[in-house]
């Protein structure tokens, strides 16, 4: 079993809970053992950043610090905070006053940050570690016949530490295609969903998210599926209001990769946090059931 210390991230204890649950139910039967990190706090998030960028990359910096002394791997399921903590990272790699600065504040909770922490996100786990062909190898329920359109957002495919090509990606659709479903042509897959604009530029950002579920139902998805958080609430909890303003009927489920491996490794959708997904995947969940029935009861969600 491949051991990784283990950084959530906030959202998968509050907006993201079913990322947080499914990552938890999936790490078992994958052969991961997610040693979550102990007394971790925020990354320092993009909007701290904006604020005070040197505090920022203090509160990210006392994370790595931390992760730093497990002598492995630092694994997080969240896009913004494999971002966050890779940039702050570099920042001390291409600033040595920086780091002196950073580790002056940290000797204050008898930490040091030497730079000796490999920062990675889930999904390149999944990809490069465990990888598709042994999770095809786990799946008791394939989820052949189903749409999935793949969406990786904009923050897993950054510049110089994302996990994969930052315009044509494939780590995902290759997840996808492991459980059996078919990975759907999906051009902007890539694209940002419109992130933290929800809340300032509302507009703007149902805008942007109306383009991705137009691009993936006129592509046959069944479903989205994404590793990121940020991603998931802006098409899930916002289709209503993308709906309100634009006059359409977007019902389409958006789930976490790791919700969907959950569901071909036969783990009951509750355990998967499904039941806190905004538009209800019970459709799809009969879809499955009526064409890859398994040994197992019925996928449910009561």
């Amino acid at each position: 079993m491949k051991q990784y210390t283990y950084y959530p991230g906030c959202s998968a204890h509050a907006t993201a809970i079913g990322l947080g649950l499914s990552v938890e139910a999936v790490a078992k039967p994958l052969d991961m053992e997610l040693i979550e990190l102990e007394d971790w706090t925020c990354c320092g998030s993009t909007p701290y950043g904006s604020l005070d960028e040197l505090e920022s990359i203090v509160v990210a910096a006392r994370n790595l610090a931390l992760a730093e002394k497990t002598g492995l791997d630092l694994v997080t399921p969240c896009s913004s905070c494999y971002v966050t903590l890779n940039r702050a990272d570099i920042q001390l790699e291409d600033h040595p006053h920086l780091l002196a600065q950073v580790n002056e504040a940290l000797a204050v909770s008898n930490l040091e940050y030497h730079r000796n922490l490999r920062i990675r996100h889930l999904v390149d786990v999944l990809v490069n570690d465990i990888t598709p062909e042994v999770i095809a190898t786990k799946v008791k329920r394939s989820l052949h016949g189903l749409k999935v359109a793949p969406y990786y957002g904009c923050q897993l495919v950054r510049p110089h530490f994302g996990t994969d090509d930052t315009e044509f990606p494939q780590s995902l659709d290759r997840l996808v295609e492991c459980l059996g479903t078919e990975a759907v042509y999906f051009p902007l897959k890539a694209r940002c969903c419109g992130g933290a604009l929800i809340i300032s530029e509302e507009d703007l950002a149902l805008g942007l998210i109306r383009k991705l579920l137009d691009n993936a139902l006129e592509n046959g998805a069944q479903c989205i599926t994404t590793p990121c958080p940020l991603c998931q609430t802006n098409l899930d909890a916002y289709q209503s209001r993308v709906n309100s303003k634009f006059k359409t009927h977007y019902n389409l489920p958006v789930l976490f990769i790791t919700q969907l491996i959950g569901l071909a490794l036969d783990i009951d959708p509750v355990a998967l946090g499904l039941k806190t997904n905004i538009v209800s995947p019970g459709a799809m969940l009969n879809y499955i059931d009526n064409h890859t029935p398994s040994y197992h009861s019925s996928l449910k969600l009561n």
